[in-house]
């Protein structure tokens, strides 16, 4: 299946860029923009994941290999023949260790932004509890601005509101949401659940490496001091939560202009 997607610089290094649960590509242009400023060499790749933004819908049991197989053909049908970088925040980060596993020929490396190989659990999952938000929310809004109030009156910030808008498409008689909520609901719980520490602990593996918010719950010390027992280097940015790209956009660069 290939996915919504855009491009940003135009060398010959291949990288993708896999947003988090409920993003779209979007989420990742600022980084890829300054990336690509810093590193003429690198062309990127952003599509929006099966199931998100403008992509086509999940197929039904859709899980991690489902996504990773969509990403791989989506690379493909851009022109991208051989291996390439795969760089994922949250769920791209998932996306990006099933696709070493699945889809290896494809893979020459990942970098993973602020996420675990192991299970999700639910009380941590900061994307379950906005997921539970909107599974809440009507289907339709009068506006944007309706829709807003919506989401805030059941305990969600405004920023985190307003990044979920970017998901209403406007029709003649209000908005609605862009993607199937409860396909996403179900999907949140199976790649959760998936245990992905084959891919990091397996022998011939691709060049991996992490990156975790000091803020964040996601990678925790024991998950860290396994990655990199197992040759998967992690470094942490104290000051930035799970959203490392937004909090540290700096730092992050010049961590991922690092040569791994």
């Amino acid at each position: 299946m290939v996915l919504e997607s855009f491009g940003v610089g135009e060398g010959d290094v291949p990288t993708v860029m896999l947003h988090g649960f409920l993003g779209t590509g979007r989420n990742l242009r600022s980084l890829a923009a300054a990336w690509s400023a810093a590193d003429p060499r690198r062309r990127f790749l952003l599509p929006d994941l099966t199931g998100h933004g403008s992509s086509p819908a999940l197929p039904a049991s859709a899980d991690l290999f489902t996504l990773a197989r969509d990403v791989v053909d989506t690379a493909r049908a851009q022109g991208i023949s051989g291996p390439f970088d795969w760089v994922g925040h949250s769920l791209g980060g998932r996306v990006s260790l099933a696709g070493s596993l699945h889809v290896p020929e494809a893979v020459r490396s990942v970098t993973l932004l602020d996420i675990t190989p192991g299970p999700v659990p639910g009380d941590l999952s900061e994307s379950g509890k906005v997921l539970g938000v909107l599974l809440q929310a009507p289907p339709r809004a009068d506006n944007r601005r309706a829709m807003r109030a919506e989401l805030t009156g059941r305990g969600l910030s405004e920023p985190l509101a307003d990044w979920l808008l970017m998901n209403l498409v406007t029709q003649p008689d209000g908005v609605k949401w862009r993607f199937d909520r409860q396909a996403l609901a179900e999907l949140h719980s199976r790649v959760n659940g998936t245990d992905l520490w084959e891919a990091v602990e397996r022998q011939g593996r691709p060049p991996m490496r992490c990156i975790r918010g000091g803020k964040a719950k996601y990678v925790s010390d024991a998950d860290a001091e396994r990655m990199v027992a197992a040759g998967c280097p992690v470094a942490t940015l104290p000051d930035a939560g799970h959203f490392v790209h937004v909090d540290a956009p700096q730092a992050l660069l010049e961590w991922l202009m690092q040569e791994a």
